[in-house]
């Protein structure tokens, strides 16, 4: 294939939709989530994938990772971690007769950090200073992680047995929480006829050097007055409804923006549009919104369900921009 011409969105958005075709190709049924996976990475931010075992989440993260040709690692949490397993810690080299950091496996473009909620908050902090600031210290010392830097979370529901619910603070750093569900039966017999068809290897038209290039391109995306006011005024209206008892921080409104920017960018548009902002409504916000207990009497346990009727409300109260 040709080498991306950075200067034509319409490449771009071809680029995109190749890999997309592809990896849901192997992963059933995925492609919104590749999409989420695309606008995280494009803007600098990271998704959080939750559902039952067995829903091809780690197949999915490798795929994305291995269609861009990063750098790929997998940490599997357990209740019996340290910070230093995926940080990495500082060892004596017999050879040298010096002390050395010895890198984890945080360190890498594509992190799959696989069931998050069974590990205690200690190891959730250390992963939280790698995907907000871009490094981890050790020792008194900063070692900043590799460019691109994705980290795709995976967390079983809280209702199941060994889990550590997830802080706010932690949430908060997932631009997405994609709740993943069973596939329908006409998904779920093209993933049985796909099981023994190989992998096509084609040359990647996007690496991660290029999606660093890409991300300079991105910021130049154009929001209209009229797009930034509507982004603030939907995220105000969470703070002011009266079944939400915590709404979206001032945080979200920025992370709204650029995720917004993104999905233009790779939809081979140079600017914003309403669209782009409904698109990722319940998937951006479900995860930020603190309910009140009598928002929950409707609709029993539902809870997902009552945070996605309320999104939907938010976003219908607020003026669409023409």
């Amino acid at each position: 294939m040709t080498e991306l011409d950075l200067t034509d969105l319409q490449d771009v958005r071809k680029s995109v939709k190749d890999i997309e075709m592809a990896i849901g190709k192997r992963v059933i049924g995925s492609e919104k989530i590749i999409r989420f996976m695309f606008i995280s990475l494009m803007s600098g931010n990271h998704i959080l994938l939750e559902g039952v075992p067995g829903l091809a989440k780690t197949m999915l993260a490798s795929e994305f990772a291995r269609n861009l040709c990063m750098d790929f690692k997998r940490i599997q949490f357990t209740p019996d971690m340290l910070p230093s397993d995926i940080t990495g810690s500082i060892v004596f080299n017999l050879e040298t007769r010096k002390m050395e950091f010895r890198k984890g496996p945080l360190f890498a473009n594509v992190l799959l950090a696989d069931e998050i909620n069974r590990t205690p908050p200690k190891v959730q902090s250390a992963l939280l200073e790698g995907m907000e600031e871009k490094h981890v210290s050790v020792g008194g010392i900063i070692n900043p992680l590799p460019e691109p830097f994705l980290a795709i979370a995976t967390q079983n529901p809280i209702e199941q047995e060994g889990t550590f619910p997830l802080a706010e603070a932690l949430m908060d750093r997932f631009l997405f929480r994609t709740i993943l569900t069973y596939p329908t039966r006409e998904e779920e017999l093209r993933i049985l006829k796909s099981i023994t068809d190989p992998p096509h290897e084609e040359e990647p038209v996007l690496d991660g050097s290029k999606i660093i290039m890409l991300r300079g391109e991105m910021k130049k995306v154009y929001a209209s007055e009229e797009i930034i006011t509507y982004v603030v005024d939907i995220i105000r209206k969470t703070r002011e409804h009266n079944l939400i008892f915590v709404g979206a921080s001032p945080r979200t409104t920025t992370k709204y923006l650029n995720a917004a920017k993104a999905n233009a960018f790779l939809n081979g548009r140079d600017y914003v549009i309403p669209e782009d902002i409904k698109y990722m409504s319940r998937e951006l916000l479900n995860h930020r919104l603190i309910l009140r207990p009598e928002a929950m009497i409707e609709n029993g346990n539902d809870v997902l369900g009552t945070l996605n009727r309320i999104i939907d409300e938010l976003i219908s109260e607020v003026d669409t921009p023409k």
